[in-house]
C-alpha cells in the first residue's frame, strides 16, 4: 500500500477517534440520576478576577450517590463559587454551612430523563457527523493522490469507509449504554 495512502488511513482514523474522545467527554455532563464530580465540570468561578475551573480552587467530591460537597482551598472563596455554580445554570440548589457547599441532587423525573436521551442523542449525531467529515476528507485527500492507479484509490475509498463504520457503530454503542444508564431509575 501507498505510504500516502497509509498517512492518509491512520489520520482519519485518528480524527475519527478524536469525534469519539469528544462524545465520551460530553457524555459526562449529562448526568444520570447518580451524582457525581463531573456534572460541576462546566462550572466556573471568579478566583481574583479570572475565569477559573471548579477543580482548581476547590475539592469537589461525592459523599453519597445523591449529595456532592464542594470544600474550597480558601474559606473566602465560598460566595464565589456559590454564585459560579448558580451562574452555571445546572439546576442545582448549592447550600453554604460555611465551611463546605453541599448540592442535593434531586432524583430525575421521566421526562427530565427523556429530555437528557434526546440531549445524549444529539451529542451523538455531532459525533457521527464529525466522523463524516473526516471520510468526506479522506476521501478528497485519496484523489488527489497522482501516483496511485484507480484501483489502489478506490481500495483506500472501502478502506475509509470500513473505518467509518466502524467507528459509527462504535457511537452507537456509547449512546446506547448511556440512554440505558439515564432511563435506569
Amino acid at each position: 500500500m501507498n505510504d500516502e495512502i497509509q498517512f492518509i488511513l491512520d489520520a482519519t482514523n485518528e480524527s475519527m477517534e478524536a469525534a469519539i474522545a469528544h462524545l465520551i467527554k460530553q457524555l459526562a455532563n449529562i448526568r444520570a440520576g447518580k451524582a457525581s464530580p463531573s456534572m460541576l465540570g462546566s462550572v466556573m468561578v471568579d478566583y481574583y478576577g479570572t475565569q477559573t475551573p471548579l477543580n482548581q480552587v476547590a475539592n469537589v467530591n461525592t459523599p453519597d450517590g445523591r449529595t456532592i460537597s464542594v470544600q474550597p482551598w480558601e474559606k473566602s472563596m465560598l460566595q464565589e463559587i456559590e454564585r459560579g455554580i448558580m451562574m452555571a445554570n445546572l439546576g442545582f440548589n448549592p447550600m453554604n454551612n460555611g465551611e463546605t457547599i453541599i448540592i442535593n441532587v434531586p432524583p430525575l423525573t421521566e421526562e427530565r430523563r427523556r429530555d437528557l436521551a434526546k440531549q445524549a442523542k444529539a451529542e451523538a449525531e455531532d459525533a457521527k457527523v464529525g466522523v463524516r467529515n473526516a471520510r468526506k476528507d479522506a476521501n478528497n485527500d485519496v484523489k488527489k493522490i497522482e501516483d496511485a492507479s484507480e484501483d489502489v484509490k478506490k481500495n483506500a475509498e472501502i478502506d475509509v469507509q470500513e473505518l467509518t463504520d466502524k467507528h459509527t457503530k462504535h457511537i452507537d454503542e456509547i449512546l446506547a449504554a448511556k440512554e440505558k444508564e439515564i432511563m435506569t431509575v
